[in-house]
């Protein structure tokens, strides 16, 4: 095997890990939307449409600040008592099983 060759290999699995990091994000950001929204008291269309919300937000700067901002901002608003520690250990939860569902489909 080549060096080139060797080079494109990393290449591609670079590429395919960050994939499965970008589809792992998305997935727990879906998946804490649904949270959240349950405990902001929404439910149907309106849950899937703040879960979309939690999604985008992700967009607005690299980490998890974005989203973690969101939330709490939202909570806050609503009265929700969530404690931050709790809210990221969700993320980090959610995060875990979107790894799973993701390497089980």
């Amino acid at each position: 095997m080549s060096l080139k060759d060797r080079e494109e290999g990393f290449e591609r699995k670079f590429a395919h890990d960050e994939e499965l990091k970008f589809k792992a994000m998305a997935r727990r950001n879906k998946l804490l939307g649904l949270w959240a929204a349950e405990k902001l008291g929404k439910s149907g269309d309106d849950a899937e449409a703040y879960a979309r919300e939690v999604v985008a937000s992700d967009f607005e700067e690299a980490g998890d600040h974005d989203v973690f901002r969101k939330i709490r901002k939202d909570f806050d608003a609503a009265g929700v008592e969530q404690s931050d520690h709790q809210i990221r250990r969700t993320m980090e939860e959610l995060l875990a099983t979107a790894v799973r569902q993701i390497e089980a489909s």
